[in-house]
């Protein structure tokens, strides 16, 4: 009975695929393939025709990304066109060039204007440091007590630290180089400060107009104001100022006085320090450290004495 049983009915279908291994996935392939390829020659054709400016500042921004969200500006060069003959100036060339009657002239970076930014920068950097060296004297008990007697402004040169005399008060030994013990202190102090920028500094003597016995056949007023300059020099790098920073040693006489309609008045016995901006700096180095006096004609001989360091 048990042969007689009917048995299962077992259908074999085989599914046929057109094609075999070298289907449809090939085109795939093929498609990835002619994308990447236009990529790379779109990618040849753009580094082919961008002007070579643009392809500084592009190379410049990924080497200093925050140079220019700091500085300002596009970062991509200067080329406003990559076409050459595009844009609505149809003989511009290379996308930055414009053709004039005389020589063509290339877009360039805007110097004056970055030259501008930087004196404002600079500009604020000195104002700063006059803050701070005038919170430095408040604070200060010994210095707060020469308050009258340090005189800071911002000129052209840079940021100017006058210490001058009073009545009874002098700064320096009468007609020495002599330093008073709280001047050394006041130098010190200020040196210490200084030294916190990377500025240059001048300094300049000056005398009233109270001539030597001799006139100036001898010892005269040249050579003490000078002598008191180089004297504040020795104190300043007592102080902590590095020695580098000097640049300029001037001895000035009578020459400029401070108060001109009284040359007798102590006040025109001083000695000024200038923190040097960067176009005082470069002139210095150029004319060898000596620099006219902005606004104070010198007297009709128009002679200094100048000790370099």
């Amino acid at each position: 009975m048990a042969d007689d049983a009917p048995r299962p009915i077992i259908v074999k279908r085989i599914k046929k695929t057109a094609g075999g291994h070298h289907g449809g996935a090939w085109k795939i392939a093929y498609a990835d393939f002619v994308t990447a390829m236009m990529a790379f020659f779109l990618l040849m054709w753009l580094l082919g025709s961008t002007a070579q400016g643009t392809l500084q500042g592009i190379a410049e921004y990924f080497q200093t990304p925050l140079k220019v969200a700091m500085a300002g500006g596009s970062g991509s060069g200067d080329s406003s066109s990559i076409i050459k003959g595009g844009g609505k100036d149809l003989t511009r060339q290379d996308g930055q060039v414009k053709l004039h009657d005389g020589p063509a002239q290339k877009k360039g970076y805007d110097l004056k204007e970055a030259e501008k930014a930087l004196e404002r920068l600079e500009a604020s950097r000195l104002k700063g440091l006059k803050n701070l060296i005038e919170a430095h004297i408040a604070a200060h008990p010994m210095l707060k007590q020469f308050k009258n007697q340090l005189l800071l402004d911002i000129t052209s040169e840079g940021l100017r630290i006058q210490i001058v005399d009073e009545q009874n008060r002098p700064m320096f030994s009468s007609a020495k180089a002599d330093l008073q013990p709280y001047t050394k202190v006041i130098l010190h102090e200020i040196g210490a400060v200084l030294n916190q920028v990377p500025n240059k500094i001048s300094l300049s003597g000056h005398t009233d107009a109270a001539p030597y016995s001799s006139g100036e056949k001898a010892y005269s007023n040249w050579e003490l104001s000078a002598d008191r300059a180089n004297a504040s020099r020795r104190e300043l790098i007592a102080g902590g100022m590095g020695e580098s920073k000097i640049v300029r040693i001037v001895g000035l006489s009578s020459a400029v006085l401070f108060d001109k309609k009284e040359p007798l008045n102590p006040v025109n016995r001083r000695i000024s320090i200038i923190v040097m901006n960067k176009k005082t700096e470069e002139t210095a180095a150029r004319d060898g450290g000596v620099i006219e006096v902005p606004n104070e004609p010198l007297n009709q001989q128009g002679l200094t004495q100048t000790i370099k360091n």
